[in-house]
């Protein structure tokens, strides 16, 4: 059974595990993504809890700091968000082997 989160709260709850993953402290990753040192923490916590939603923009330079695709963050299931994970990450041999699992499905 597909396990399905509120929109609001699934970009918020996917940047906190992908943040916690890679052990990166919410005002670090801020910087990095090139937020204001003085907010960073603050802006990352508002995104965090969905209070405020950031552009897609700034979601692809998030994705990019925390190495994972762009699409992870505002997909609904978690198993495909975890495929994603692994596609994103993996060399192009292993990409085209997946594609053709996924094809004899």
């Amino acid at each position: 059974m597909v396990k399905t989160i509120h929109p609001k709260s699934l970009f918020g709850r996917r940047l906190r595990e992908a943040r916690l993953r890679a052990g990166i402290p919410q005002d670090q990753l801020g910087i990095l993504i090139g937020l204001d040192e003085g907010s960073a923490s603050a802006r990352m916590s508002r995104y965090e809890n969905g209070v405020h939603a950031p552009p897609f923009e700034l979601v692809e330079q998030i994705a990019a700091a925390l190495n994972l695709p762009t699409p992870y963050f505002y997909c609904r299931d978690d198993q495909l968000a975890e495929i994603m994970q692994f596609y994103f990450l993996a060399s192009k041999e292993k990409r085209e082997s997946l594609l053709i699992c996924a094809q004899n499905l």
